[in-house]
């Protein structure tokens, strides 16, 4: 007769034995088990996204440099033309002043439009920056020559009496382009111009630096 084993004792309290524990329960799909004490919760990955081919993050740009920048090379472009209407308003034509105050809306719109693309990139706020800067360019430009003419030919205290008694003389020369009742179509053209380039130079050359 085979000696039979001898009979298992039920485990004393306090004693633990792994194999006679029930098996833990495994989670459902999509939960993750509960942490250990004092082990940090672990937080799901997030998914990773891939970025289209050819397509790279926004790199900012910072329209407030953009017009600032813009805007003091308004002013001296600005100088520049009215110090050129000074020295030559005396053999110029009407046709002569008039393509001369259009180029110089074009270019100042141009290069205005070119430094708020640079710095602002595709920002909207350094695009339409650049047209209001260029518009205002364009405008003082003239107002500017027109004062400086004036004090040229006459005196500067002829300036004076004449802004002290009308304030707005330079606008008015500028609407009616120095002549008594009649509008200056070219005035009003000029600022359409120079609005339109400075936008579509600042677009056209944020959208280029995004790509490049």
């Amino acid at each position: 007769m085979p000696p039979q084993a001898p009979a298992q004792q039920p485990p004393s309290p306090g004693f633990y034995n792994p194999y006679t524990q029930p098996a833990p329960q495994q989670p459902p799909p999509g939960f993750a088990s509960a942490p250990f004490p004092g082990q940090p919760q672990m937080h799901p990955a997030q998914p990773f996204v891939a970025v289209p081919a050819g397509q790279r993050p926004d790199g900012g740009g910072s329209p407030v440099a953009a017009v600032i920048l813009a805007f003091f090379v308004s002013v001296l472009i600005s100088l520049l033309y009215s110090g050129i209407m000074v020295f030559t308003y005396k053999d110029q034509s009407v046709t002569a002043a008039n393509t001369l105050y259009l180029t110089h809306a074009l270019v100042n719109a141009a290069i205005v439009g070119i430094l708020a693309g640079l710095l602002g990139r595709r920002r909207n706020g350094a695009h339409v920056g650049a047209a209001v800067v260029a518009v205002l360019g364009t405008f003082f430009g003239y107002c500017n020559a027109v004062l400086l003419i004036l004090a040229e030919s006459r005196s500067p205290s002829f300036v004076t009496e004449v802004l002290e008694e009308e304030p707005f003389f330079p606008a008015k020369a500028w609407w009616y382009g120095g002549t008594a009742g009649d509008i200056d179509w070219f005035s009003p053209l000029g600022l359409v111009l120079a609005a339109v380039v400075g936008w579509g130079v600042a677009r056209l050359i944020g959208a280029r630096r995004r790509q490049g």
